[in-house]
């Protein structure tokens, strides 16, 4: 087995690339820790055996990964941890299809009320899609989800488009084309009678609302809708800084 701290000249992976995955895991072994210098260019160079190109990619790599910091003059520092910075994934709604089912409730066009209309920026009274589903997984329902899509007459609504319900597949979109943006938020909420129901708890019970706004590339809002997730069955997962590689 080929030394994990040396870069291996017979890789695929670019020489910059595996620099900057070799300082990761010394940084998240604490070989370096917070607030430590690391070397200079001029000693990575010598130590690797690289450009200072190489040295100044690997470098910037770090840099956009939120890893190192940059003082001028100074040298490059290891950052500190920062929750701030934490990307959350949301685990019930990222995990793959696998042991999943969903359960088209409802598929209807209809005229927007005025809520409606402000979020996706129509007039009252232009037609759309409402949907809902429910998301189930092996241990019962997991979410209960409400969306309103704008109709476009051209641009027939399949099935298979209907049963999309994950972030990334809502994102993608059944076309492949995907999408420009989306913003979301989540917030705890108590569940109505009618949420109750289809989630299989009691009306009040805690619940997490994760509502979304998805764009189109001309930034127009095209889908608003939101997940009513079980708060006994919703998790955010994430890691704060860089991987250990095993």
């Amino acid at each position: 087995m080929g030394n994990k701290y040396a870069i291996d000249r017979d890789s695929y992976e670019p020489a910059y690339a595996q620099l900057a995955r070799i300082l990761s895991m010394q940084i998240a072994e604490g070989t370096y820790r917070p607030g430590d210098q690391l070397p200079s260019e001029a000693q990575l160079v010598a130590q690797f055996g690289v450009s200072p190109m190489t040295v100044r990619r690997a470098i910037n790599l770090l840099l956009s990964r939120g890893i190192v910091s940059t003082a001028q003059g100074k040298g490059t520092f290891v950052r500190g941890l920062a929750i701030t910075e934490a990307t959350f994934r949301l685990q019930e709604i990222g995990e793959e299809e696998a042991g999943r089912t969903v359960r088209l409730l409802q598929a209807t066009i209809l005229p927007a009320d005025e809520r409606v209309a402000r979020k996706l920026s129509v007039s009252t009274g232009t037609r759309v899609i409402y949907l809902r589903r429910l998301v189930s997984r092996a241990e019962g329902p997991t979410m209960y989800h409400r969306e309103y899509l704008i109709y476009d007459p051209r641009r027939p609504v399949v099935e298979a488009e209907l049963q999309i319900t994950s972030l990334e597949g809502l994102f993608r979109g059944n076309s492949g084309q995907g999408l420009r943006r989306g913003d979301l938020s989540i917030e705890a909420v108590t569940l109505t009678p009618e949420e109750a129901e289809l989630l299989g708890v009691s009306p009040g019970s805690p619940a997490f609302c994760l509502e979304h706004i998805f764009y189109d590339f001309t930034n127009r809002p095209i889908a608003w809708g939101w997940f009513i997730c079980r708060a006994d069955r919703f998790r955010l997962i994430t890691r704060i800084g860089p991987d250990v590689e095993e």
